[in-house]
Order: structure tokens, then C-alpha cells, then sequence
């Protein structure tokens, strides 16, 4: 007789309980586990690892059967990452998911990501995350090869989980299932947002501003980057390492003068 416990999932995300994306992800990850869904109740698009300090958080319960239990959260998706681990689980669990993210968090988009910020959140915590986007903004999106990469990457990291304060950023590219080409280990294009700002009035003649911009990609060659392995047709796969320290100037700066 198998007296394991069973595996247990938690899944998050950044669009809001009701995403086409969200229920995809619950649906691929649901073979291997008990999932736990604790997400945002509406959409949190780049929050990145913001937490509510000045509010208070409210839980409220959508769903609970054999197979998955729901939650949406007041909050940012890393306050539903902390909530879930605090209040919601019994136990640590053994895999936190998040996405399937409507549009990209590839290259430099991943620091301002509310759905990387809630794998880093689970990856600081010990846990093994990973994080899904589909280069696909629609509520229409096709997610059909989406759940085939999830598959291939859950897999993977239930099988070899993952080193200590490292997590995965997965990006999907907008094809077909007989298009997709396959999974790519790359690397983050090195690349920058440059936005502009669109100046206008509203009706009360006060003047507001809406954000526009576009992606800049400095290396637009180069083969070992994420941006590249998308453009190709290839599901990018980039290690994340949650240490933002520095350690190739650690010697250079060693030489300033540090003192008062």
C-alpha cells in the first residue's frame, strides 16, 4: 500500500481567477497532483513582487473539489503566494506553477512580471516554480501547445526539481501544436523597454498620460537567447537566479575607499 502523501501543486498567477490562461494551466497540471489555485481576483499585470503593506487581504473561496480548490485573492499575485503558503496549505507544497500568462515575459520583461514575481516568491521560499507565458494577448488564445510545454517542464522538474534559489521563466511562442518546435534552454536577451508616453485630456479638461512603448532587442542574433528561440518557433526555458548580487565587480569595487 502507498502511503505517500499526495503531490501537492500551487498554482498562481497575474490576469485574475477568470483567465482563459489560468484554467489551462490547472488543467495540465492536474494529473500530477492536488492543486491549490490561489490567485488574484482581478487582473495584476506588472506588479512584479509588490505586496499590499496599507490594505487589508481577503480570501475568498470559489471552488473546492477533488481535484482542485480556488481561491482569489484582494491582492498582488506574490500577497497570494504568501497567503497560500501561511494560511491556505497544510504543508509546503511540492511545486508552485503560475500562468499561463496572456503575452510574453521574455528578455527584461521577467523583472516586471507579476507572474515571475510570484515563482520568485515560491523559489525564495524553497520551493520548486515555474513560470508560463504565451505570446498571445487574447482571451482567444489557442493554449492547446501551451499545455504540451507545461507537460514536458512539470515532468522535468517533479523529476530533477531544481538548485536552491533558482527558478524557470518559460516562454511560449504563437504557434500551432504541429508548429511548435520544441523546448530551447536559453538564456535573457539583453534588451530594454523604451517607452513613450501619450499626452492627452479628458473631459474635464486635466491633463493624463498613457504609456506606450516597444521592445528594444540589443543582440536580435544572438542563438543562446530566449528572444530568439521564440522568434525560431522554440519554447525558451531560462534559469532564474534569485540573487541580484554582482559577483564579476565584487573585486573592482573591493578597491574603493570605504571609509568615513
Amino acid at each position: 500500500m502507498n502511503n505517500l502523501p499526495e503531490r501537492l501543486i500551487l498554482v498562481c498567477n497575474d490576469d485574475g481567477y477568470q483567465a482563459p490562461g489560468l484554467a489551462a494551466l490547472i488543467e495540465s497540471v492536474k494529473p500530477y497532483g492536488k492543486v491549490v489555485a490561489v490567485v488574484p481576483e482581478k487582473g495584476e499585470s506588472g506588479k512584479s513582487h509588490a505586496i499590499t503593506i496599507t490594505l487589508p487581504l481577503r480570501l475568498n473561496l470559489l471552488r473546492d473539489d477533488d481535484y482542485v480548490t480556488m481561491y482569489s485573492c484582494s491582492g498582488t499575485p506574490v500577497d497570494s503566494i504568501k497567503l497560500a503558503l501561511n494560511q491556505v496549505l497544510k504543508r509546503k507544497p511540492d511545486l508552485v506553477v503560475s500562468g499561463i500568462n496572456h503575452g510574453s515575459n521574455s528578455s527584461i520583461s521577467v523583472i516586471y512580471s507579476g507572474t515571475m514575481g510570484a515563482v520568485i516568491e515560491a523559489c525564495l521560499n524553497g520551493i520548486p516554480a515555474v513560470g508560463f507565458s504565451l505570446l498571445d494577448f487574447s482571451l482567444n488564445a489557442d493554449f492547446t501547445a501551451s499545455k504540451f510545454v507545461v507537460k514536458r517542464m512539470v515532468e522535468n522538474v517533479l523529476q530533477h526539481s531544481l538548485p536552491p534559489m533558482v527558478c524557470l521563466n518559460v516562454n511560449i511562442p504563437r504557434v500551432s501544436v504541429n508548429e511548435l518546435k520544441g523546448l530551447r534552454l536559453a538564456r535573457q536577451t539583453k534588451g530594454v523597454w523604451k517607452e513613450e508616453f501619450d499626452k492627452r485630456t479628458d473631459p474635464h479638461n486635466r491633463t493624463y498620460y498613457w504609456m506606450t512603448g516597444d521592445f528594444k532587442n540589443f543582440e536580435p542574433f544572438a542563438e543562446d537567447t530566449d528572444e530568439w528561440a521564440l522568434a525560431q518557433g522554440y519554447a525558451s526555458v531560462v534559469p532564474v537566479y534569485v540573487d541580484l548580487t554582482a559577483y564579476h565587480v565584487m573585486n573592482q569595487l573591493s578597491n574603493w575607499n570605504y571609509e568615513l
